[in-house]
């Protein structure tokens, strides 16, 4: 039989989307999906991957269905479809249920060649019935990154498209995301139940934001400072700050000193949300002052700056914030008005919502006493526990084997569990783990406020997109205290596995000047000295 010629992924590109040249890590993931593998695919906001999954459908026979958080994101993306790639369509709370009925029949007939739908879709047994009777070739999920409980996007009925992947007889599976540390990215993997996924990282370098921190110590001075730079830089732009009450406060300290600002956070209506997205994104307000509640899915090309006021919880964050600015590729201003109190803050937040032994004992002890398999909204009713905690729980009991997850989101407890008590125990452990690596991300934000070094290199080398050379575009480049890495002070690979005698296993993730960066898997970064390691002996190769 003659061996099938390889597909042009460029000619695709220029076929069905009139692109002349893919971006970086667009054709090696396209490549990949090709291959039927599953593939992670992390790259920048505003990089094309959405173009991703709508060139590799375009090859793949088959029906593609999208997960998509946000309703608006959902209606943005069907329209971006182009009708040379194929029919798409959205299922969601604000269709009726005639509409709904005839998008599934149409589903099934093979007429849809992408499907919409929010995580929260998969609640109703009917969407899985309707999707079991055409499986797609393809399961796409948008903003992967929800799925992770590391970030402040997680989003618990994220965490069981593992099961829903699964019961449609595990399609190829493509996990979009703009931000995804290793402790992300082996969240992602392991919750989609991954078979030998492709990890691509690419395009994380964005030369045109130009990067800076200013330090205070006097908050009268920060605040004082602060305005006078908005005044100053062309806008629009984008303020993130850690409170709602601080986006009330500074938006109308900007107001009085004669700029349109306008506050956005989740305490606010919907209603008032969109109006303030709206105004912002028609230019009707020069300032959005937003929590991290504001960005998602917000596509706007024209932000000329983003600046913190309070640092962010980790450089997952940050990134994902900041790149929220230029988009049209001209130049923007990235200042973090930094203030060492801030972190005080963010540990407070980081250290919130653990669990108590007791709880999730009695959680296990509701699910075995049930007659049939139960969903966590009845479960809440039962308990005092929040919903985000309960199904939190609930995904750890299943992961330790305890309960069993329908892809309708029930749970039912599994007949041979382990001891209910040892799983508790490794319940706690798995909190006290994350409590560990959350802070230690938040003292990686410090040393990217604190470091006296290429700041755009230390960023993309977090994100493990290599970089040796200084970027020439940031405070401390520009000051001329960035050095030059030598190479001759890495006695340890990058990415390569190490052991520390106190601290377990881990992987060296970078070198800044005489130290070296570690994520360990039990406590997280660890900033340690070059000189010390190697003295001392407490770092050994694995394998």
């Amino acid at each position: 039989m003659p061996r099938k010629k390889p597909v042009s992924i460029q000619k695709l590109a220029q076929d069905y989307l009139g692109y002349d040249d893919l971006r970086p890590g667009q054709e090696a993931a396209i490549a990949s999906v090709l291959e039927h593998r599953d593939t992670l695919a992390i790259m920048p906001t505003g990089s094309g991957k959405s173009a991703i999954y709508q060139l590799a459908a375009a090859h793949i026979p088959g029906s593609t269905i999208v997960v998509s958080p946000l309703l608006a994101l959902q209606k943005d993306q069907v329209e971006s479809i182009a009708a040379e790639v194929g029919h798409a369509a959205v299922v969601n709370s604000t269709i009726s249920s005639s509409d709904r009925a005839n998008i599934f029949e149409q589903w099934r007939n093979g007429e849809i060649e992408f499907l919409f739908l929010a995580p929260e879709q998969f609640n109703n047994a009917d969407t899985i019935e309707h999707l079991q009777s055409a499986p797609p070739s393809l399961f796409v999920i948008d903003e992967a990154h929800c799925i992770s409980e590391w970030g402040h996007s997680f989003r618990p009925d994220y965490l069981r498209l593992g099961t829903v992947i699964t019961a449609l007889e595990h399609p190829t599976t493509l996990a979009l995301t703009a931000t995804a540390s290793p402790p992300v990215r082996e969240e992602i993997i392991q919750r989609l139940g991954m078979e030998n996924p492709r990890i691509i990282v690419r395009g994380f370098d964005r030369p045109n934001l130009r990067l800076a921190v200013e330090n205070y110590d006097d908050e009268a001075e920060k605040r004082e400072i602060f305005i006078k730079r908005i005044q100053q830089l062309t806008k629009p732009g984008i303020v993130y700050v850690a409170t709602r009450k601080a986006t009330e406060s500074l938006a109308e300290a900007l107001k009085e000193a004669g700029i349109n600002a306008i506050a956005y956070h989740a305490g606010l209506k919907t209603k008032e949300r969109e109006q303030a997205q709206n105004a912002f994104m028609s230019d009707e307000a020069e300032v959005i002052v937003a929590t991290t509640a504001f960005g998602m899915g917000v596509d706007k090309p024209n932000v000329r700056f983003v600046l913190h006021y309070n640092i962010s919880d980790s450089i997952d964050s940050y990134y994902q914030e900041i790149g929220r600015a230029g988009r049209d590729g001209d130049p923007a201003n990235i200042i973090l008005f930094y203030t060492p109190d801030d972190l005080n803050l963010r540990k407070f937040f980081s250290g919130g919502g653990k669990l108590e032994k007791e709880k999730v004992i009695e959680l296990a002890e509701l699910v075995r006493q049930q007659s049939e398999p139960i969903h966590p909204k009845s479960l809440k009713s039962l308990m005092d526990l929040s919903g985000i905690k309960l199904k939190t729980t609930l995904s750890h009991l299943e992961l330790f084997g305890i309960v069993e997850a329908l892809p309708t989101g029930e749970v039912f407890a599994k007949p041979d569990a382990p001891d209910l008590g040892q799983a508790a125990e490794e319940v706690l452990h798995a909190q006290e783990r994350k409590t560990k690596v959350e802070r230690s991300r938040i003292e990686m934000m410090r040393n990217y406020a604190e470091i006296q070094d290429c700041r755009r290199r230390y960023l993309l080398n977090y994100f493990g997109d290599p970089c040796e050379e200084l970027c020439g575009n940031c405070d401390n480049c520009a000051a001329g205290i960035a050095n030059t890495q030598d190479d001759q002070r890495k006695p340890y690979q990058l990415n390569s596995r190490i052991a520390h005698k106190s601290w377990g296993e881990g992987i060296v993730m970078r070198y800044e000047g005489d130290k070296i960066v570690i994520l360990f898997d039990e406590v997280g970064y660890k900033t340690i000295s070059l000189e010390a390691a190697l003295l001392r002996g407490l770092l050994q190769r694995m394998g």
